[in-house]
């Protein structure tokens, strides 16, 4: 769009004209596209359990359908009970107290990570984001006028990034610091020592933090999840915590997540969503409180079939030569290193980056995966495990078949 171009001939305005699709949800959409025109594709590009939600959650929104109470508008915060009951799932699960006023249910976790950045961001704060990084992340401090500081880590740190690299991309612009552990799209987990130390390092600065918690119950071996506001208390008057029901309970499409935070920040968010959307919808806060006031069996019994898939994918992928996938120790994501493949003869193609290779293994492999590009570091794959054991296998198989005939 040129800058002379005069108001009324502008059909998108710039703001909303400057963000990305999201290069998850677009690989996902081709897929199925695929599939349904009769292609056998496999998609490891959605970041979704494939189990159904469990039936005591989809019970309770079918009773609350039937109830005239929730046939009308409630609170645009949430549900009183639901907030109250996210207040108890908080303190149980990571063991930090908090009141309902300082929680406001959103439509799902992205609103909650926009609206979060939107009530404490103004124009021009600088936002540290450690890559690779979700991609909803940077677009969102982009829509709440904020500007995204990248800070890269690779395999060699199993994609953690230091105390050091954020000082480093510190400056007096900087105003918050993303955290999240684990990590989409690395399944990083950060130990509770490192984790400490950058929220200590924050509270030093004066910094803000938000810290995306949806991946809280997916870890495994060894890694235990660490929640900041916990181990680091000082952190908690400049601390927002986002998370929601979407990935623990397998409830994606159900659209509920929340912001926990101070009672100031809370409440500014809060008056934005009065406007943007209201409510959550009623029938899907009372499943959600049906999620979060039960137990973690239905969790657990995911957790260990995610973990089962985790070895597998780790295992067939460094079987490859010229991939190297560190073992993801949460959430349900593989994020090799293909840059040894990049630049070498794959059926007839010398795929130059890994939108490329992407492209390529789509075509030609009928798998579809996400590109590095996607999330802040070229030279890298997203495949998501969270997809039957059966395509898991068959997907890296059909991968195996196809990278092992690179060559120089």
């Amino acid at each position: 769009m040129s800058a002379a171009t005069s108001p009324s001939e502008r059909r998108v305005s710039a703001r909303i004209g400057a963000i990305s699709e999201s290069a998850t949800l677009a690989v996902d959409a081709k897929a199925k596209a695929l599939k349904a025109a009769g292609r056998p594709v496999i998609g490891f590009g959605a970041g979704e359990p494939d189990f159904p939600t469990p039936g005591y959650i989809v019970e309770a929104a079918v009773e609350a359908c039937r109830n005239p109470k929730y046939h009308r508008y409630t609170p645009a915060g949430g549900l009183p009970e639901l907030k109250a009951a996210i207040a108890e799932k908080t303190l149980r699960d990571s063991g930090y107290e908090v009141d309902a006023s300082q929680i406001l249910v959103t439509n799902g976790g992205k609103q909650a990570i926009y609206e979060a950045f939107a009530a404490i961001l103004d124009p021009g704060d600088e936002v540290i984001v450690p890559a690779p990084y979700w991609t909803t992340y940077p677009e969102s401090i982009r829509l709440a006028g904020g500007v995204p500081v990248e800070v890269v880590a690779d395999e060699t740190t199993g994609y953690r990034v230091s105390v050091e690299q954020l000082e480093a991309a510190r400056t007096e612009r900087t105003k918050v610091v993303l955290f999240v552990s684990p990590s989409n799209p690395t399944g990083a987990v950060y130990s509770e020592a490192e984790a400490e130390a950058i929220g200590r390092w924050a509270v030093e600065h004066g910094l803000w933090v938000l810290t995306d918690e949806i991946y809280e119950h997916l870890v495994y071996g060894d890694a235990k999840f660490t929640s900041l506001p916990t181990i680091v208390p000082e952190l908690r008057d400049k601390c927002i915590v986002v998370n929601g029901v979407a990935k623990t309970y397998a409830m994606t499409g159900w659209r509920v997540g929340w912001i926990v935070g101070p009672k100031d920040v809370v409440k500014a968010a809060t008056n934005l969503q009065s406007h943007a959307t209201s409510n959550v919808s009623n029938v899907a806060q009372v499943a959600a409180l049906a999620a979060v006031s039960g137990n973690l069996d239905a969790v657990a019994e995911m957790r260990t079939a995610f973990d089962r898939r985790r070895q597998t994918i780790v295992r067939m992928l460094n079987e490859i030569d010229g991939v190297l996938c560190p073992e993801p120790e949460g959430a349900f994501y593989a994020y090799p290193s293909v840059k040894e493949l990049l630049g070498k003869e794959i059926r007839g193609k010398r795929p130059a980056t890994a939108v490329e290779l992407a492209a390529l293994i789509l075509d030609e492999a009928e798998v579809a995966v996400v590109p590095g590009e996607a999330f802040g570091t070229p030279g890298y794959l997203r495949l998501s495990y969270a997809l039957g054991d059966d395509d898991l296998v068959e997907g890296v198989s059909r991968l195996q078949k196809l990278l092992g005939e690179a060559k120089a």
